[in-house]
């Protein structure tokens, strides 16, 4: 379809959803948000057609797989990577496609893992893997105040060796895009590259001609919604190849005996799709591409880059009436070099923070839709709060202790901070009554913490 509506009008249009139930979505790093167009199309597709189990030659079957196929074509364009380089690994989401590659990464003593302090713990968990086959695990730390990766480090740390470097293309934490060219220099070095793309390409373009990651997670409801519980993973052929999974399921062999003990697999991407896949959701995901398309991915960049330099500005403004700051922003402070996701604390007249499940409850009275905690990147928050490396190493935390006895122990004065961050549908009133709600309720005044429920995960 061809969009012709300025964003402020597709907003009108499409997501009138928001306004008509009073919402103020500000968590587009936590999942986008469907257009009526979108769920108009899956609708007319289901209903006119009749589909089923891939794995067959019946008609339903055919059906299906074509719109499949359809899709991984949309998914390589879309992306630019060239299909005899580049497959599509259809899962369940960027978490399973991050498990894909760390339970079938060749690791080893002579194949190490580098991480990105700054990583989801999709791709952190990548480290379990690699220890378990005695590989060496390294992570690069970041630098204050802007949180960014030390590239001398990282540098470092790809010398004399091989082995798999994963970071993000952008923080889920502090909004950081961290330099693409990295991916050309570790394998210049002979590393393999995990891209996570994940908190990335809902804003951004990323042209797979361009750079060359070996791995790419993704998930699509992050770009626009829906469907949800479709993910994928796109790989160079030649690093899929190398490749040892440690189980076969159906779908993925194309000779197997239960009596004889042995398998074979499949030589294209179905090798690595375990099951049935999602046959149903998956063809959204092509509408969803030419959705985001039709609009203009550096459209949405320009738009949500201007709402963003608003918000920080507006944060980096407010004081008390003291003249003490009322936000702490973790990360870039203008727009240079970052995404939409903007992490912080508020801040008590004395300095003091103020506890982000206060914050939680009272936005979420107030209709706003946020995020807050540690956001499941552990070592940007870390940096963020400055812990002691010390402390990290122990105390452990065990089954006798609950969270608030860790953070304790750690001598934090919070147990996170509160994320906002902006998207597609985003608009500058959505920013006025996030900031009208925060000057109400926390400008020079002291919260009343009681009956906060105690935190049981991060």
């Amino acid at each position: 379809m061809s969009v012709k509506l300025g964003l402020v009008d597709l907003r009108d249009a499409e997501y009138s959803y928001l306004d008509a139930r009073g919402h103020v979505y500000l968590d587009y790093t936590g999942s986008g948000l469907p257009s009526r167009h979108q769920i108009r199309a899956h609708a007319e597709r289901v209903i006119g057609g009749c589909y089923g189990n891939p794995h067959s030659e019946n008609p339903t079957s055919s059906a299906a797989t074509a719109l499949v196929d359809r899709t991984r074509a949309a998914i390589l364009a879309y992306f630019n990577a060239a299909p005899d380089e580049y497959a599509v690994i259809f899962t369940s989401n960027a978490t399973g496609a991050c498990r894909l590659v760390g339970e079938a990464y060749p690791f080893g003593p002579d194949a190490r893992l580098v991480l990105t302090s700054d990583n989801h713990n999709s791709v952190n968990g990548i480290r379990e893997y690699a220890r378990a086959r005695g590989a060496e695990v390294t992570a690069v730390g970041m630098v204050s105040p802007e949180l960014r990766v030390d590239e001398g480090e990282l540098l470092y740390a790809l010398d004399g060796t091989r082995g798999l470097l994963a970071f993000p293309a952008q923080s889920n934490f502090t909004g950081v895009q961290h330099p693409l060219r990295w991916v050309t220099e570790a394998r210049a070095r002979g590393y393999d590259v995990l891209l996570d793309a994940a908190a990335f390409v809902p804003a951004n373009r990323l042209d797979l001609s361009e750079i060359h990651p070996d791995f790419v997670p993704v998930s699509w409801y992050k770009i626009f919604g829906y469907p949800t519980g479709v993910g994928c993973l796109i790989a160079r052929r030649e690093a899929l190849s190398r490749l040892i999974r440690p189980w076969f399921a159906g779908g993925t062999i194309k000779a197997v005996s239960a009596y004889g003990n042995w398998h074979v697999f499949n030589e294209d991407e179905s090798a690595f799709e375990d099951g049935t896949l999602n046959f149903l959701s998956i063809p959204d995901v092509e509408i969803g591409l030419s959705w985001i398309s039709s609009i203009g991915i550096d459209a949405i960049h320009t738009h949500v880059t201007t709402l963003t330099g608003i918000l920080l500005d507006r944060l980096t403004t407010l004081r008390h009436r003291n003249g003490a700051p009322f936000v702490s922003v973790y990360g870039p402070t203008t727009t240079r070099d970052r995404g939409a996701t903007v992490t912080f604390n508020f801040r008590t007249p004395d300095g003091d923070i103020i506890d982000e499940r206060d914050v939680a409850r009272s936005s979420a009275a107030a209709g706003i839709s946020l995020r807050t905690g540690c956001f499941c990147n552990p070592g940007a928050g870390e940096r963020a709060f400055a812990i002691d490396e010390s402390l990290l190493a122990g105390p452990y935390f065990h089954a006798d202790l609950t969270l608030d006895d860790y953070l304790h122990a750690l001598g934090l004065p919070s147990g996170g901070a509160v994320r906002v961050s902006l998207g597609l549908a985003s608009n500058a009133a959505d920013i006025d009554r996030f900031i009208d709600f925060a000057t109400a309720k926390y400008l020079d005044r002291v919260p009343d913490y009681a009956d906060l429920a105690p935190r049981l995960r991060c």
